[in-house]
């Protein structure tokens, strides 16, 4: 995860998009499974005519069936390589990709760019419809149906409580060694003229299921079964509540990741390497 980029090489930066609904998520696994990461790595490989994989760093890495319309990533490859295919690399890798991913551009990266550890700030869209007829069928793949009337003021209520900087803990899957302490900067939701309600989320960095376990504990309180106090009394008690479901991953899309200025990012990066803790707190895990 080092910002030196090694010599001989050339950092590169790529703004993609993917349709999440065949993939097993972001990252490579084991077994054979397909992923974002082992589609453009190994479409990199063939169109570079190269024998070595270039492993890609993401600002986010989704889940299986979550979508992307705004993720970056960035890959380190060898000045030479990049020289003799700069001109056609994009297009090539057009050619080569399947049409659920697609790479919209790729430039070389400012100095200290790093598309995971620059970021300030990710955000992601949740669509959900509650439309007694069900989802569009040419949305279906995008958008969650709940059969229950839908109350967007008293969810937009309920949101403002978990504003700020909290410890997410009542609303992440635990994972050993990493904070669940994050700055939600924005959760507000708006009915379109469609009828399908939007939730905007952006936060400067989201712990596993975050936004999923947001939406559900949002949903609860739009169709009546909980109060739009009870979402901040649950962030409050900092422990899993079982009625706070993570709803299904095909509503969730990443729409866009922001970066600082150029000249802000070393910074932003060893800011975001820092041990976080709560005010008044005597420590946190590692981010």
């Amino acid at each position: 995860m080092s910002d030196e980029v090694q010599p001989g090489h050339v950092r590169l930066r790529l703004d993609l998009s993917y349709d999440g609904t065949g993939f097993h998520g972001w990252a490579k696994q084991a077994g054979g499974r397909r992923t974002v990461q082992g589609e453009i790595e190994d479409a990199l490989r063939t169109v570079t005519r190269s024998r070595e994989t270039y492993e890609l760093t993401v600002a986010g890495r989704t889940d299986a069936g979550v979508h992307a319309r705004g993720q970056v990533a960035h890959v380190d490859l060898p000045e030479g390589v990049w020289r003799e295919h700069h001109e056609k690399l994009l297009k090539r890798l057009a050619g080569r990709l399947p049409r659920d991913v697609r790479v919209w551009a790729l430039r070389e990266a400012p100095s200290g760019f790093n598309a995971r550890f620059s970021a300030v700030w990710r955000r992601y869209a949740y669509r959900v419809t509650d439309n007694p007829g069900g989802v569009d069928p040419l949305l279906r793949g995008h958008v969650l149906w709940h059969d229950w009337p839908l109350d967007v003021d008293a969810m937009n209520e309920a949101a403002r409580a978990l504003l700020g900087e909290h410890d997410f803990a009542a609303y992440c899957k635990r994972r050993e060694g990493a904070t669940t302490i994050r700055t939600l900067q924005e959760l507000s939701l708006v009915r379109g003229d469609d009828g399908i309600i939007t939730a905007t989320v952006r936060a400067d960095a989201f712990c596993h299921n975050m936004v999923r376990s947001l939406i559900g504990a949002l949903l609860f309180v739009g169709d009546g079964h909980r109060g739009p106090e009870w979402p901040g009394k649950v962030l409050a008690a900092g422990v899993r509540d079982s009625a706070v479901h993570v709803v299904r991953p095909h509503g969730l899309t990443l729409e866009e990741v922001g970066y600082p200025a150029d000249e802000l990012l070393a910074a932003r990066n060893k800011e975001a390497r820092n041990k976080r803790s709560l005010p008044g707190a005597s420590g946190c895990e590692t981010c």
